[in-house]
């Protein structure tokens, strides 16, 4: 009787832990948008190792097993999206001023890979100098079907027309329609508006609000709900993640990707309160975590 009693004891922990911590399915790890996948985000691309928002860090991301490539989107003045995250020229190129106040061309010419090797002399790199600040369209043609892409729509206030070109390119390119592989292409902003653009363009193109430190303090319930109505996660500063906002923001059904995530400490601390991925300068690194993380 008492061996019956243990293996009936027995039984039923094993189905409470199978109930807490269900198997991940073979469907729910070739499904991007899954809660149950921890994605790898290689913020500007592996910009812990190569000039940001070039071919050659979205490159080196792709090697370091990167989910996705993040691609942050400015205009030029002729209406042409470019891949760079300052609305000036001033940090990443020999360049000055606004992009908007350049063309394409213009901005073509300039050198956005030396100032990396100027910051960092640590990890410079001959071949850094020279590299070109590179277009949407250029980046979606050398990376194809092969790359999953996390788009940013920057300060769209200032670029008008921004989400149909976006939208224009992705369909050229073949990234968006009914039968391509769900969450190939994922787009977010800080602004509401630009997504509930994109979301009315394309209701079936993911999207995910970025939130800044002081939002996610503030944040109801009901407006994590209303987010639920047009977003499928939201991305928020690390920083100002702990248990309960994590509890609170998974409860509504919304995946978590905070941003930006650079050290192994932080890394564990997130995934322990239950995010579905990060942001992160060093891919490789976040890889290496997620490898050896058990829940």
């Amino acid at each position: 009787m008492r061996k019956n009693r243990l293996l009936v004891l027995v039984l039923l922990s094993f189905s409470l832990v199978a109930f807490i911590c269900p198997p991940v399915s073979a469907k729910s790890k070739g499904n991007l948008l899954s809660p149950d996948r921890i994605l790898t985000v290689a913020h500007r691309g592996a910009s812990g190792y190569v000039p940001e928002h070039t071919i050659l860090s979205y490159e080196t991301a792709q090697k370091m097993k990167a989910d996705y490539i993040e691609l942050d989107l400015q205009m030029t003045k002729d209406g042409k999206l470019i891949v760079m995250h300052d609305e000036k020229l001033d940090r990443t190129t020999n360049g000055e001023g606004w992009v908007k106040d350049y063309t394409l061309a213009e901005i073509k010419q300039l050198d956005a890979g030396s100032w990396f090797n100027e910051a960092y002399p640590e990890k410079a790199k001959a071949r850094y100098v020279g590299l070109q600040v590179p277009t949407l369209d250029e980046v979606l043609d050398h990376f194809g079907k092969h790359a999953n892409y996390y788009i940013e729509t920057k300060s769209p206030d200032t670029y008008p027309g921004m989400e149909e070109k976006l939208i224009a390119s992705l369909q050229k390119h073949k990234l968006i329609g009914k039968h391509k592989k769900p969450g190939q292409v994922i787009i977010q902003s800080f602004s509401k508006e630009s997504l509930l653009k994109i979301h009315q363009l394309n209701a079936n193109l993911p999207t995910v609000q970025l939130l800044e430190a002081e939002q996610i303090a503030s944040m109801t319930d009901s407006e994590l709900a209303e987010m639920k109505t047009y977003a499928v996660g939201a991305g928020p500063d690390y920083k100002a993640l702990n248990a309960e906002n994590v509890r609170k923001i998974r409860s509504h059904g919304l995946l978590l990707h905070p941003y930006t995530v650079n050290t192994e400490p932080d890394m564990r601390r997130l995934l322990n309160l239950g995010v579905t991925g990060v942001f992160t300068n060093y891919p490789d690194v976040f890889h290496h975590v997620k490898k050896s993380y058990k829940k």
